[in-house]
């Protein structure tokens, strides 16, 4: 991919077109690949946070509509943990050297996220112990999931009018933790199988992003998957 940089010697740096004319028509230097600053030895870090966060969303939303009369998500906390927090956290990192404010913050965001998730959801943690009674911490947990509605749909201002697939994703993870945070307050199954519909939505969206994002970064890729510009 093509970039221009400025002259070093004269102290003034130039922003890098990340893409060349056909990458920018097809993806608008989207939200996670797009690049500031010379970057010549970092990789894109995109696909590793986008692929984590799709596979624990994707297994803890199949949990929550109750695939194959699973009740208990505890499985998730590994994936949550090292997957969506973990590996999605250090993507983020990545991100900040490449000048990529966005992807940084949403990638170190839901990185911090899913190892909030894991701590809550650990029984040797004794935060859910230490609730009087479990509607309690139901409430206490569908305070902190509207907290992150609140951050996910400012993320979305960010990409609203630029990009149409991380616009669907993030819309889908919108309802998903809204209609999560309701069953909290509720208790109601059947809103808890509705926020499992949505982030198995985003999951799969996050998925299709993922491996766009890698297929672009290959010469010779057998299809290039487009993600929607709606401005450059």
């Amino acid at each position: 991919m093509s970039s221009t940089t400025g002259d070093a010697e004269k102290g003034r740096v130039e922003p890098v077109n990340n893409g060349t004319a056909r990458d920018v028509q097809e993806y608008g230097n989207d939200p996670v690949s797009y690049s500031r600053y010379p970057t010549a030895h970092i990789a894109n870090p995109g696909p590793v946070g986008l692929f984590n966060f799709a596979a624990t969303t994707f297994i803890l939303s199949l949990y929550n509509v109750r695939t194959r009369g699973i009740t208990d998500s505890d499985t998730v906390i590994g994936m949550a943990v090292f997957g969506g927090g973990l590996s999605q956290f250090i993507a983020g990192m990545w991100e900040f050297p490449r000048g990529n404010v966005f992807g940084a913050t949403a990638f170190t965001s839901y990185g911090a996220f899913w190892m909030s998730y894991a701590l809550i959801s650990l029984p040797g943690t004794g935060i859910q112990a230490s609730y009087a009674n479990p509607q309690e911490f139901a409430n206490a947990f569908g305070i902190f999931l509207i907290a992150w509605f609140m951050i996910t749909f400012f993320f979305l201002l960010a990409v609203l009018r630029r990009n149409i697939a991380f616009s669907c994703l993030l819309t889908a993870l919108d309802l998903a933790l809204l209609m999560l945070a309701i069953a909290e307050f509720t208790a109601s199954p059947q809103v808890l199988k509705a926020g499992g519909v949505f982030g198995i939505i985003t999951g799969l969206i996050a998925f299709y992003i993922a491996v766009s994002e890698l297929l672009r970064a290959e010469d010779r890729a057998v299809v290039r998957l487009p993600l929607g510009v709606l401005h450059t």
